[in-house]
């Protein structure tokens, strides 16, 4: 499995604190089974257009002489999308997933379907394919808004955990991924105990061992080789009476 969302560079953001902090977690991930891992630290896109900042570049060395072989590491951002994201960013491709076409990107959770698209669409202008994190948390996430949001070049990554879990914003991930609108799924870990097998082992009792595969393995690699991401099939999820009542409280409560 391959994880294209976390906060493991250490001491730069709101995630990982330390690099033994970072160690313990990517040495969990190689337990799971998790054998890549692409660095995506916070950053403004108003600050995206000179690349990674210095702090990044010494706590990325001192993480890459400490860590283990495997899982691969590599390098991105998560670009909060305060204003529109800077041509040079596409120019240098510095912050990028990998130096691909790939950029991962992110609102406010009060943005509007309007302003997300307006920036999304500008984004691809660019000549880049925006990886739009963890859009159940959004306040306009809809399936009809995800989907236009990738007809506009969009690709969507979905919280890996949140789809396993039981409150309301797990029903909108649940649903992109029912009705095939997710892409990738990734962990987002903070320095925690947040890991891909979650998901993985979610899907599988569902019978979504394919959609795990494509989500979890294949288009993850491919966005990190810069190619083109492969459609994953819907999967019906299956509804126990104990997640009915669990959704009925959830709504009552939100």
């Amino acid at each position: 499995m391959i994880d294209l969302h976390n906060h493991l560079l250490p001491g730069v953001d709101d995630g990982s604190r330390s690099v033994a902090q970072s160690i313990r977690v990517l040495e969990s991930f190689t337990r799971n089974g998790i054998t890549a891992v692409c660095l995506t630290p916070h950053m403004l896109a108003s600050e995206a257009a000179s690349g990674p900042t210095e702090d990044h570049d010494q706590a990325f060395a001192a993480l890459r002489a400490a860590a283990p072989a495997v899982p691969t590491l590599y390098r991105g951002a998560e670009i909060m999308l305060d204003r529109p994201l800077p041509a040079r960013v596409a120019e240098s491709r510095r912050v990028t997933l990998n130096g691909t076409r790939y950029v991962l990107v992110e609102f406010t959770r009060m943005v509007t379907f309007q302003a997300a698209a307006a920036a999304l669409a500008h984004v691809v202008e660019l000549g880049l394919t925006p990886v739009l994190a963890h859009p159940e948390r959004y306040a306009c996430c809809t399936p009809e808004a995800v989907r236009r949001w990738r007809e506009l070049g969009a690709a969507i990554q979905v919280d890996a955990c949140t789809v396993a879990g039981s409150r309301g914003r797990a029903q909108r991930a649940r649903a992109l991924v029912a009705d095939g609108l997710a892409d990738i799924l990734a962990g987002d870990n903070h320095g925690d105990d947040r890991s891909l097998a979650t998901p993985r082992d979610f899907l599988a009792e569902h019978d979504g061992a394919l959609q795990a595969q494509l989500l979890l393995e294949r288009n993850p690699a491919a966005i990190l080789a810069g190619e083109a991401l492969q459609p994953v099939p819907p999967l019906a999820f299956r509804t126990t009476l104990l997640s009915r009542l669990r959704h009925l409280l959830t709504e009552n409560n939100e």
